[in-house]
């Protein structure tokens, strides 16, 4: 397997921002009746720009990577075997949100990313998440540190927060919905210890505020790969701490445990104890 390249990174880019121009913007605040419907809760959404931007994603990327395999949300809620072992091949793999914050989205709230990762033997070695309303994006690879890049090219590189001192100074994002009883009211109610929290319902945009050190953590339940590698990556690029909720390191082969991201271990430490408090 030949390694990725700085030019394959930025044509992975630009094909993000292609389907957000070609595909997505085009359908925002723009779509028909019957273009949303329901995957498993009202809560929990898909419409037409989604298939559309992962099914163009996907084409592109056989075609530049032939041999690879592609992961999509939405090819993964037609067919879930599609997740049996993929992390384990020797193929590389992409994994691709097409529209990470649907419910936003469809709901016409500019909150919403186009999330990729790169997989190889099992480990993230890549990760570009797109906001097409902004038309930038947040990007890292393995070992290389992460990056703001600006339409014009521009880029700055991405840190996370000076690390609190205690809960009381710390701005989090908390997904506890998926938590099942009595966690979720637990974490839900020690929330309330924290300066302030933020609910973008979108990993994408919550993780571009830890990255960026506007926010001091990130919390998350539900793990499915398209939502939280590329993220996961990007954030510990640029000097987080991220593991799953027993302290053991996230990888691509897990889909539950939980995770939690913060600016570094000892603030880790401080907001799972705390919100875990009974």
């Amino acid at each position: 397997m030949t390694k990725l390249g700085s030019a394959d990174i930025d044509w992975l880019a630009a094909l993000l921002r292609e389907a957000g121009t070609t595909e997505i913007m085009p359908r925002f605040r723009n779509l028909d009746d019957g273009a949303v419907q329901e995957k498993t809760s009202a809560a929990d959404l898909v419409t037409e720009a989604d298939v559309a931007a992962e099914r163009m994603i996907t084409a592109a990327l056989l075609e530049r990577f032939p041999g690879s395999l592609v992961i999509g949300e939405e090819a993964v809620s037609d067919n879930p075997a599609l997740l049996d072992d993929w992390s384990k091949t020797d193929r590389r793999a992409f994994v691709v949100d097409p529209i990470d914050g649907t419910f936003n989205f469809a709901s016409g709230v500019p909150s919403f990313g186009v999330m990729l990762a790169v997989v190889e033997a099992g480990e993230t070695v890549a990760g570009i998440i797109h906001d097409p309303v902004g038309q930038d994006w947040i990007m890292a690879e393995k070992g290389a540190g992460a990056v703001l890049r600006r339409l014009d090219g521009r880029e700055s590189a991405l840190r996370v927060a000076r690390p609190a001192n205690a809960m009381a100074a710390m701005i989090g994002s908390a997904s506890w919905q998926y938590m099942p009883e009595p966690e979720r009211s637990l974490v839900a109610a020690n929330l309330a210890q924290c300066l302030g929290n933020v609910g973008y319902r979108c990993a994408a945009q919550e993780y571009r505020l830890l990255a960026g050190g506007h926010i001091d953590f990130a919390l998350y339940n539900k793990l499915m790969p398209w939502d939280h590698l590329a993220g996961a990556l990007i954030t510990q690029e640029a000097g987080g701490h991220v593991r799953r909720f027993d302290g053991s390191p996230y990888t691509p082969e897990h889909v539950g445990g939980g995770l939690l991201a913060t600016t570094d271990p000892d603030s880790w430490t401080m907001v799972r104890e705390a919100l875990w408090r009974s």
